[in-house]
């Protein structure tokens, strides 16, 4: 590997420490990471074919919006729609889980 030595503005530095902290990283561990992400994969040279598209293009320029790494991607499985997981949680029933988590807080008072 090769090294590389960055300076910071020090607000740049603060928030790169503090995601670092949040995700239980050190701030080179992120850094690296979010580097390796953002140049694996070149942003697209044309413009949006639509709303929905844009705003992907946005989000993953921002960082926002990653593709997934290989550890989920093995465990996804592509025979699942969206539509399938949707009809499933609909079956469910129950309470949703905004309602648990609420319940479970207890009062504010």
């Amino acid at each position: 590997m090769e090294m590389l030595i960055l300076e910071l503005p020090p607000e740049v530095y603060r928030h790169l420490h503090d995601e670092a902290q949040r995700l239980g990283k050190t701030p080179q561990v992120v850094a690296q990471t979010w580097l390796i992400e953002r140049l694996a994969s070149p942003a697209p040279a044309t413009s949006p074919k639509s709303d929905r598209e844009g705003t992907r293009q946005a989000l993953r320029a921002a960082g926002l919006l990653t593709e997934l790494g290989p550890n989920l991607h093995n465990l996804a499985d592509p025979t699942v729609r969206l539509e399938d997981v949707v009809a499933s949680l609909t079956q469910a029933g129950g309470k949703p889980l905004s309602e648990i988590v609420l319940e479970r807080r207890g009062s504010k008072e």
